[in-house]
């Protein structure tokens, strides 16, 4: 425990940055910022940048319990364009092509940008990861945020 109050600060935007942001690109950028404050020294700063990462936090929960598909449902949507994205990328599409390379059938088959599907696949594994670890450590994950 820190005992003076930049160090305390850095500490909890730290533990922040790792719950908000599961891609390693984007935690190392947010943490090249948190430090950047930190070195300046800049409390009221550094404190307004742990709030804001706090708030973030605070709103993810409260958009995921929403009823509504449209707000609660962002993230399995893009999880699941994402799945059928990888099937088509990697099933359907070379499977397609071999199908129609057998009866020498010239058709332009269009194909995904790896680099921007495996993007946003990393992310979401990453999401995915953090529950199979709540998941081995017996987590009961539908009662967090329940409890006082």
């Amino acid at each position: 425990m820190a005992f003076d109050p930049i160090t305390a600060a850095f500490e909890a935007g730290k533990i922040l940055i790792e719950k908000i942001w599961p891609d390693p690109a984007k935690q190392a950028e947010e943490m090249r910022k948190l430090q950047e404050l930190q070195q300046k020294g800049d409390l009221a700063e550094l404190n307004a940048y742990v709030q804001l990462l706090a708030g973030q936090i605070e709103i993810n929960k409260i958009e995921a319990q929403n009823p509504n598909v449209f707000v609660s449902g962002w993230r399995p949507f893009i999880g699941w364009v994402c799945g059928f994205a990888v099937a088509y990328q990697f099933v359907i599409y070379p499977l397609l092509f071999g199908f129609l390379s057998a009866f020498d059938v010239v058709f332009k088959i269009p194909e995904l940008d790896s680099g921007q599907l495996f993007s946003v696949l990393m992310a979401m594994l990453g999401i995915g990861a953090m529950r199979s670890f709540d998941k081995v450590k017996k987590v009961d994950t539908k009662i967090m945020g329940k409890q006082k």
